[in-house]
């Protein structure tokens, strides 16, 4: 989603990402900020969470795999 987003974001023709010049505007910045660090904390806690979930699994095996 977030991906998309930049992407219309950079494309945006509406006049609130960039000036007539072609500069882009506080609000492009903005929201480019919010989208970056959106991605990055889900990807991080996704990361977490599939760590967990794994050490889950391999913690669930081990008795089973002892006794």
């Amino acid at each position: 989603m977030w991906i998309t987003f930049v992407k219309n974001l950079v494309k945006d023709g509406s006049g609130l990402a960039f000036t007539a010049a072609g500069d882009p505007t506080a609000y492009f910045w903005v929201h480019l900020v919010l989208a970056v660090t959106s991605f990055l904390l889900g990807t991080a806690i996704g990361v977490i969470g599939f760590r967990g979930v794994r050490a889950l699994r391999r913690a669930a095996a081990s008795p089973a795999q002892e006794g």
